[in-house]
């Protein structure tokens, strides 16, 4: 497939010919697969002739486990299909598209102003997307949502003034139905602090609709997050220094904790760094595999740099009860 270039042509979007190199392992230099609670299964490093690819900011699993959607903070929707080798290793990506996200106006402003697109979720028949420096929880149809406006807005119970312009809802899940959030939408702030120095982070809809915190430590602060069937929820975070470096972790929050005027906290069960195979890491999501583990996924923002990746990663998250015999 013929990829199409940036600028006034790359607005309107169009296929994307994705080339993958595989990561075989996730700690340079060392065969090992086991960090913390996960289990490294594989990689791919990701380019395209297509000059738009990259900057993704989010990632969302179809129930087929294959095809995706995914936002790229440029203010486009990017959807593929994931392939696999005859060991359920992740092989590439066929079938991708880009294309530009239309406001609520009917008109595109491709760039990182309006459609600065951070978080993603699916819901029935709609997706939701999560922006910063306009800060809003936008819905739209689906089917439909690579050709169409947003149909609707959530409601924010965060004050505006409270939000900082680059740093705000960075994170956007849905609650499992049968949780006591009921399938309420969840979005954490990047790094826009309550009084305490917490990120802040509300219910957006749901019987416990309403504000709360995230504890906020470490310099890391939230990319995003997803629910396990559990209703348990995991973080992901990320932080960089001069000193410190590059570093990634997930924090698993339990979802009881998760309600109105709470301040949640939660064991960290993974944590990377440039000894491994990580970049910019902004995106996380789930499923269960046909075994019945449950599988993360993780994707990196690569910020149209020559000096970042683009990169997909897959672990196995290993049962508690594995953690205790070890």
């Amino acid at each position: 497939m013929t990829g199409c270039s940036a600028g006034s042509d790359g607005e309107e979007g169009g296929p994307a010919n994705v080339r993958a190199i595989e990561i075989s392992n996730f700690k340079q230099g060392s065969s090992e697969t086991r960090f913390g609670s996960l289990e490294f299964i594989g990689g791919l490093e990701l380019s395209s002739d297509n000059a738009l690819l990259g900057a993704i900011s989010a990632i969302r699993f179809r129930p087929d486990q294959r095809q995706f959607i995914s936002v790229l903070d440029t203010g486009h929707w990017l959807t593929g299909t994931i392939e696999r080798d005859d060991k359920g290793r992740l092989k590439g990506i066929t079938d991708a598209r880009i294309t530009p996200m239309i406001d609520r106006s009917g008109g595109i402003d491709p760039g990182r102003g309006a459609m600065d697109a951070e978080g993603l979720a699916l819901r029935g028949n709609h997706v939701l997307v999560s922006y910063e420096q306009y800060h809003r929880v936008d819905v739209y149809p689906d089917p439909g949502f690579e050709i169409s406006p947003p149909d609707g807005t959530l409601p924010l119970p965060l004050p505006q003034f409270e939000l900082r312009s680059n740093r705000s809802l960075e994170a956007l899940m849905i609650a499992p139905a049968a949780s006591p959030l009921a399938g309420g939408a969840v979005t954490v702030a990047e790094d826009s602090l309550d009084d305490q120095g917490n990120m802040l982070a509300a219910i957006l809809d749901g019987p416990l609709h309403g504000r709360f915190s995230v504890r906020h430590y470490g310099g890391f602060n939230v990319s995003d997050g997803v629910f396990l069937p559990d209703g348990d929820l995991l973080l992901l975070e990320r932080r960089f220094g001069l000193a410190q470096g590059l570093g990634v972790r997930i924090r698993r929050i339990a979802g009881p904790d998760i309600k109105p005027g709470a301040v949640v906290d939660g064991r960290v069960i993974f944590k990377a760094d440039t000894r491994d195979q990580i970049d910019n890491m902004e995106g996380i999501d789930v499923f269960r595999a046909a075994d019945g583990s449950i599988h993360v996924i993780l994707i990196s923002d690569d910020n149209h740099s020559i000096l970042q990746r683009s990169l997909m990663l897959e672990f196995r998250l290993l049962d508690d009860k594995l953690l205790s015999q070890n």
